[in-house]
């Protein structure tokens, strides 16, 4: 691998812990300031939203600018973000603008791999970015947690600069506080990534072309017959994981009776049985195999309505971890063949777009599903059934979907399969 590489793995690396571990943080601040519950399950929809807005231009802006600058910028925003969460804005709209940074860092990310690397290598380097992504997100829910716990939240407060009163009194401050200087580290980081000899692209004069353009890619996703079915699959699975993070937290506080500490070591867990899922899927599965793991989306939601019959940890750290690992099994063939099928019909950065535009646009409508049901005096318990149920449900119609196709349009999904196995293959 390149040296600039391993600058590049860093820089995510400690930007993704901070975004993570902040989650934890934002959710015990909400929480100890006696803010209502729906206000916590807010904060991941909160986090998508700036995705979902300039998802037609953030993949121009990361080709108008040097990656490594854009990503600089990006996470100058997400240093704002925690200090406005720490000055007295509202934590829902600091943790907004921790996102837009976040929304602007990820298409620079994966962009200034294929200027980096040869082709032969992105398979590899994917495989870095994803591994070095869950890793962060598991370390990054335990740091916040420990964080804010008793063992170190105390030290963190004694901590005084002489003469100079910054107002942190709680331990969720003083985590957010702290998380700022890894945001700092990241940015130092990304000042180091080489510039590549790949052409800058100037941003079109009109904005609307963007969006034109956008959706004209997004539709002609939708629109393929194996297209459709992946990003279908991998839609619904980010909108659950990405809303899982806080539903472990509510349920672990109901069934477990745990403190945020407790209870993030569980979505530790979640993400562990994730990583296993997804190594084990990348070395047994191929690209033109992807659609049969679908029955395991359906399996996922059930396994989500299940957790409501579980009151001992002894049983939920293996079970979570099996729930975790469907999800790794499930995502990866399928993110495999989205992003064949994106390269094929538009090129690698619109399909990226394309998919986080997906992706966040479900997060943030589960998420919202989510925190209404809360807000609408849901049980913990209820909400996870109604969510498991529409997850089970969904996945299930995207079968028969795809059973569909292969029936009324079996030439073109044959043809597209064979495309995939001589990809696959090479």
């Amino acid at each position: 691998m390149k040296k600039g590489f391993h600058t590049i793995m860093s820089a995510q690396f400690f930007s993704s812990l901070a975004d993570n571990a902040l989650f934890v943080a934002a959710v015990e601040l909400l929480r100890t300031s006696g803010a209502p519950e729906w206000q916590r399950a807010a904060l991941v929809p909160m986090f998508a939203l700036f995705y979902v807005i300039l998802a037609p231009f953030v993949g121009a802006f990361a080709d108008a600018v040097p990656k490594g600058r854009v990503m600089f910028v990006s996470n100058t925003i997400k240093v704002v973000g925690c200090l406005m969460m720490l000055f007295g804005t509202h934590p829902l709209a600091a943790y907004a603008i921790v996102g837009l940074g976040a929304a602007a860092y990820s298409p620079a990310k994966y962009g200034i791999l294929t200027e980096l690397l040869p082709p032969s290598q992105l398979v590899k380097a994917n495989g870095w970015i994803e591994g070095l992504t869950i890793g962060s997100i598991i370390l990054g829910v335990l740091l916040g947690g420990q964080l804010v716990g008793p063992h170190i939240a105390p030290h963190l407060l004694a901590l005084d600069l002489p003469g100079v009163s910054l107002g942190i009194d709680t331990p969720a401050q003083a985590a957010i506080a702290s998380l700022v200087l890894l945001y700092i580290i990241a940015a130092v980081f990304n000042l180091y990534i080489p510039r590549t000899d790949a052409p800058l692209q100037p941003l079109p004069a009109q904005p609307l072309a963007l969006v034109r353009d956008f959706s004209e890619c997004n539709s002609r996703l939708w629109a393929d017959k194996l297209g459709q079915i992946s990003l279908a699959t991998t839609t619904l699975f980010w909108g659950v994981s990405g809303n899982l993070r806080y539903i472990v937290l509510a349920w672990a506080a109901a069934a477990l009776g745990y403190g945020t500490t407790q209870a993030s070591s569980l979505v530790g867990v979640v993400a562990i049985g994730t990583a296993v899922g997804a190594v084990v899927a990348s070395v047994m599965m191929k690209l033109d195999q992807a659609t049969r793991v679908i029955p395991l989306g359906v399996a996922m939601g059930v396994l989500v309505v299940l957790m409501n019959v579980i009151d001992n940890v002894w049983v939920a750290a293996p079970f979570l971890m099996v729930l975790g690992g469907l999800g790794g099994f499930l995502v990866v063939p399928m993110n495999a063949l989205l992003q064949h099928r994106g390269h094929n019909l538009m090129g690698a950065g619109r399909s990226i777009a394309v998919q986080n535009f997906n992706e966040q646009a479900c997060i943030l409508a589960l998420g919202a599903f989510y925190t209404g049901m809360t807000r609408g005096g849901l049980s913990a318990f209820g909400a996870i059934t109604i969510f498991g149920l529409l997850v089970a449900g969904t996945m299930w119609l995207i079968g028969r979907w795809h059973q569909r196709n292969t029936v009324q349009h079996r030439d073109e999904v044959d043809r597209l399969l064979v495309i995939a196995r001589s990809d696959g293959h090479h």
